[in-house]
């Protein structure tokens, strides 16, 4: 009987051992070349990266960040956003069940999102035009009205069939670093974190084993099981179609 098992979950560092996303990006870029050759299933990172900016491949001049800080290009959809201790990476490099159903992708990379910030009490939903995870409006203390604020945002590169990039969820980090930016170019929201929701630090290390187990529990029928994520021939028909998803991470 053939394995049908999901590729394993590998955690390459939480704070305080964050991860360089220079680093990051090249392990993803050699396990994207392995499972389109073939040769491995691939693997479900997770990590917290070393702060730093990532620009996607729309993102403009005026969307660089006003205190001179370096930007990292990378080849995701999406505009520019910032990565750092506080946040959760997750960069599946995988091969899809359905490589055309893309957008079926980012809805399952969204509802594992939304069943975590669940489990924290907090409502999460999309919003429609715009990428990523949100929790709507509300009033504040003083009963004056809130923006909607980005907590999670999804970006990805799909080629050969095999995705890389994923998502960044916003649980304990800083949002001074948003305040030097246009996040994912949407000038009329903000951004929040579930600890700012919530009113308690709830760290990376504190939603990784939710966010896997919902993680787990959606994948079938998105992520393509070990058993058909190693071919016999590596070439399909779709070898050559590149698909740049809107949203950020990376």
């Amino acid at each position: 009987m053939p394995v049908t098992t999901m590729p394993p979950f590998r955690v390459l560092g939480l704070s305080p051992d964050t991860v360089d996303y220079v680093s990051a990006w090249d392990l993803q870029q050699q396990l994207h070349a392995e499972v389109v050759a073939g040769s491995s299933s691939g693997s479900v990172l997770f990590l917290e990266h070393t702060a730093v900016y990532t620009a996607g491949k729309r993102t403009e001049p005026q969307d660089l960040p006003d205190d001179g800080s370096p930007v990292v290009n990378v080849d995701r959809g999406g505009k520019l956003t910032w990565h750092g201790p506080g946040q959760l990476v997750c960069y599946p490099v995988v091969r899809l069940a359905d490589p055309a159903a893309v957008k079926d992708y980012v809805w399952f990379l969204e509802e594992a999102i939304i069943r975590t910030l669940a489990d924290h009490g907090l409502r999460g939903e999309r919003v429609d035009g715009r990428s990523g995870v949100w929790i709507l409006g509300g009033t504040d203390g003083d009963s004056q009205p809130r923006p909607d604020r980005k907590i999670a945002a999804v970006g990805l590169r799909v080629n050969h069939g095999v995705s890389m990039h994923g998502f960044a969820l916003n649980c304990s980090n800083s949002l001074e670093p948003y305040e030097h930016i246009i996040a994912c170019g949407i000038s009329d929201a903000g951004s929040t974190t579930i600890s700012a929701e919530t009113g308690r630090t709830i760290a990376p290390a504190d939603v990784l084993a939710t966010v896997q187990e919902h993680f787990a529990e959606l994948a079938p029928g998105h992520i393509a099981p070990v058993s058909q994520a190693l071919p016999s021939e590596t070439a399909d028909g779709n070898a050559t179609t590149k698909t740049l998803v809107e949203g950020t991470p990376q």
